[in-house]
């Protein structure tokens, strides 16, 4: 059996790699192979599929002897910080992040609120392909009460990383994405103080991520147009990243923010090593100006479980991802979207200094292009030969025009697409090789597949 899991747990589209068996699969691997007594808490974004996996999961663990409790609608990051905090012995989050409606996932954390690891991951595996024949799956109902209580507790502890400030004198437009910041970004930055508009805040699952959020920042951008406001934001469907954009439209994405939160840090000197922990997509002009004050910037591969790993190897209080998974000390380094617009708002409100100004503080990017190249075929299912002429096509690529730009291509994981980012000194530079590179490299991989 090929692995369910993939770079963030296990995700594919409901009903085809993602199924009410598979949860229920899940849900009783789990809960076989955890010693803690304490109970699995559960929390899952506004997707229709959302529902019926949820009931899967926990007939699963409730089928292995083990409790849960329902957190219900809730960002992901609610998940580790509540494992952490009332000691539960495991979590799972139900999302798909980023990705269309039809999507689902489901990611699992360990007792000390990390994504489990790989050795996890393959007990699990084992653990369900074991059970492929010998577990009939109950439609009995069990009680899916939410735990509002909890929940609140998370939204106390993201008011209390601001420490005491106030975000009062600031306007604010939230775009929450259809997903898991309806049920309380609104809500917390108004306790805060500040003047808040929120689109997109619907709990609809058939929406979620569709034409908003942190992958389609128009609806915001339209916002701050007409409604002049401070700055923006705009979240992922299970709001564990986000997207700034400043009063004229400028974008804040995840190398800006890292940048500018990391000299803050530096300045009062709690930047260890003066080191950010970022991966291979990171533009070349951040790692430049970095460098130029001082820092040291630490590439990984991309996926936000690779950041964390160097984040502990290296000693590092911070790092992220360009799309605005950014993970912090602050709450054990779990990428929480809401946290990080709270920090960009309070060093704006400290600072005296609109979030357009900051923003002209920060470095001057090279122009950059990401494209994506849809496949009809899932990558991942293909066999072993086919994989690596497919790879050595990639790598061939990168090499031919590594002279000319940084090239940097690879299968996405979590959906039938092969991404390809294209650096160069200027925009023309950028969109040309971009469309030479896309249309030659998706010829080669279709006659690797015919």
């Amino acid at each position: 059996m090929q692995s369910i899991f993939g770079t963030d747990g296990i995700r594919g589209r409901f009903n085809e790699e993602i199924t009410y068996s598979l949860a229920y699969k899940v849900g009783y691997a789990l809960g076989s192979s955890l010693e803690n007594k304490s109970p699995i808490i559960i929390g899952r974004d506004t997707r229709i599929s959302g529902d019926i996996l949820l009931k899967a999961i926990t007939q699963g663990i409730n089928e292995s002897g083990k409790k849960f409790i329902n957190l219900g609608i809730c960002p992901t990051p609610a998940i580790p910080l509540l494992i952490k905090q009332e000691n539960f012995s495991s979590g799972i989050m139900i999302s798909a992040s980023h990705n269309p409606p039809e999507y689902n996932g489901i990611k699992i954390f360990d007792h000390n609120g990390q994504k489990i690891t790989k050795y996890f991951e393959n007990k699990i595996q084992k653990l369900i392909e074991d059970s492929n024949h010998n577990i009939s799956i109950p439609r009995k109902v069990i009680p899916l009460k939410t735990n509002k209580d909890l929940f609140d507790i998370y939204i106390k502890s993201l008011i209390q990383t601001i420490g005491g400030e106030d975000l009062s004198g600031l306007k604010i437009i939230l775009d929450t994405c259809n997903g898991s910041a309806t049920t309380c970004a609104e809500k917390i930055f108004q306790t805060l103080g500040a003047d808040v508009r929120v689109i997109n805040n619907s709990k609809n699952g058939l929406k979620i991520n569709m034409n908003c959020g942190s992958t389609n920042l128009e609806p915001l951008k339209k916002a701050l147009s007409e409604i002049p406001a401070d700055m923006g934001f705009s979240f992922d469907g299970d709001a564990d990243r986000v997207i700034g954009i400043d009063s004229k439209g400028n974008v804040l994405d995840g190398d800006h923010i890292l940048f500018l939160w990391g000299r803050e840090l530096m300045e009062k000197k709690i930047l260890r090593n003066n080191l950010l922990i970022s991966t291979k997509m990171a533009n070349l002009g951040f790692e430049k100006a970095w460098k130029k004050i001082g820092g040291i910037l630490y590439r990984t591969d991309v996926g936000d479980k690779y950041v964390h790993d160097a984040i502990k190897e290296k000693g590092a209080v911070l790092g992220g991802e360009q799309s605005g998974h950014i993970l912090s000390k602050i709450n054990n380094f779990s990428g929480d979207g809401i946290l990080t617009a709270l920090q960009i708002s309070k060093f704006c409100k400290k600072k005296n200094i609109n979030l357009n100004d900051w923003l002209k503080s920060s470095f001057e990017p090279l122009p950059q292009k990401l494209t994506n190249i849809k496949l009809d075929f899932n990558i991942k299912k293909l066999n072993p030969k086919t994989k690596i002429f497919i790879d050595q096509t990639i790598e061939n690529f990168q090499a031919l025009y590594s002279d000319n730009c940084r090239v940097f291509i690879r299968p996405s994981g979590t959906e039938p697409l092969i991404r390809v980012l294209v650096e160069a000194k200027n925009h023309e530079e950028v969109n040309s090789l971009s469309s030479e590179i896309t249309n030659k490299l998706f010829l080669e991989i279709n006659k690797i597949i015919k």
